[in-house]
């Protein structure tokens, strides 16, 4: 498994280089990623969110195949938005309502570098974006309002604060 990179780490905020070879490094990196993913018990997982500043996200929604997105490009997002509320195993135990377009059009790469294009709706195209903008040093609490943003931000530390405590007595 994988470590996951949580708010504050530099990493998360860059943005995200191309990748340029298919190779078994960018298969075995893929796989280690959906393995950490359910191993968090998480929708999608970014590069910078495993310390790695390259442009790929995985996605596994329950009960569907895994997906793997390689140099995503979103093409075309609806006019329709959505509000849902939206965690991040970034900024773990902490969410919050956040708008978004509801339908997406996305092209990249799979791991053996093949494009394809795929139209998303629902919780897909919510996971798709939330995971692009990770690509391009967004997290989720870039979509709010200052005073929201640091409302999220402070419940975090708290939340991080009590599981330092807690580690610190076992």
């Amino acid at each position: 498994m994988l470590d996951i990179y949580t708010l504050g780490e530099d990493v998360l905020r860059e943005e995200c280089s191309e990748i340029k070879e298919f190779g078994p490094e960018i298969r075995m990196l893929s796989e280690a990623m959906l393995e950490t993913l359910e191993e968090a018990d998480g929708v999608g997982l970014a590069g910078p969110q495993v310390g790695v500043p390259k442009r790929i996200f995985v996605i596994q929604l329950r009960g569907e195949k895994p997906l793997v997105f390689i140099n995503p490009s979103i093409t075309e997002t609806s006019i329709e938005t959505g509000v849902y509320e939206e965690g991040c195993l970034s900024i773990p135990g902490v969410y919050h309502d956040v708008v978004r377009p509801v339908a997406v059009t996305i092209q990249a790469q799979d791991a053996s570098g093949k494009a394809f294009t795929l139209k998303a709706d629902g919780l897909l195209a919510r996971a798709i974006q939330h995971e692009n903008d990770h690509l391009h040093g967004r997290l989720y609490i870039d979509h709010l309002d200052e005073k929201e943003r640091e409302k999220v931000v402070k419940a975090y530390e708290k939340k991080n604060r009590i599981r330092r405590r807690q580690k610190a007595r076992v």
